[in-house]
């Protein structure tokens, strides 16, 4: 059973955004199943760094859209990803050292702030986002 499942309530309408938050629900379900099926910690740890390398060029993707629509929310929104990435860099080190497990309730952890996240605070940026492409689409034709 996925952790995950991709809905409409998800979207941000920026065809880009979704499809890299896709692919971040794809990867917390691969490390979930890894998680259930009690893989070993090679595969487990490799998907976690996967999960947060992604994260950050999703981050910076992201942040570099918003700057360039003049997105008035950019600097606490940048401040938010900081927080889960420098959260989840010590979570992954902690895990490689031994220390702790993927469980279910980092596990979670994961998935609500991912949902919460995109459809709070990303669905903030959506409207400034989608005029931004939209005048840009207008103004190249």
């Amino acid at each position: 059973m996925a952790l995950l499942a991709w809905s409409s309530t998800y979207s941000v309408e920026v065809e880009e955004m979704d499809r890299q938050h896709r692919v971040l629900f794809n990867m917390l379900n691969d490390l979930h199943s890894a998680m259930l099926q009690g893989k070993g910690q090679d595969l487990t740890g490799h998907l976690l760094r996967m999960l947060v390398d992604y994260s950050r060029k999703h981050f910076a993707a992201e942040e570099a859209l918003m700057a360039a629509a003049g997105y008035v929310n950019l600097a606490t929104h940048r401040m938010k990803h900081k927080e889960l990435i420098k959260q989840v860099d010590g979570y992954v080190k902690r895990y490689e050292k031994g220390e702790i497990a993927v469980d279910l309730s980092r596990m979670s952890f994961l998935r609500d702030w991912l949902t919460d996240h995109i459809q709070q605070t990303d669905g903030d940026y959506g409207v400034c986002v989608k005029t931004y492409i939209s005048a840009r689409k207008l103004g190249a034709a």
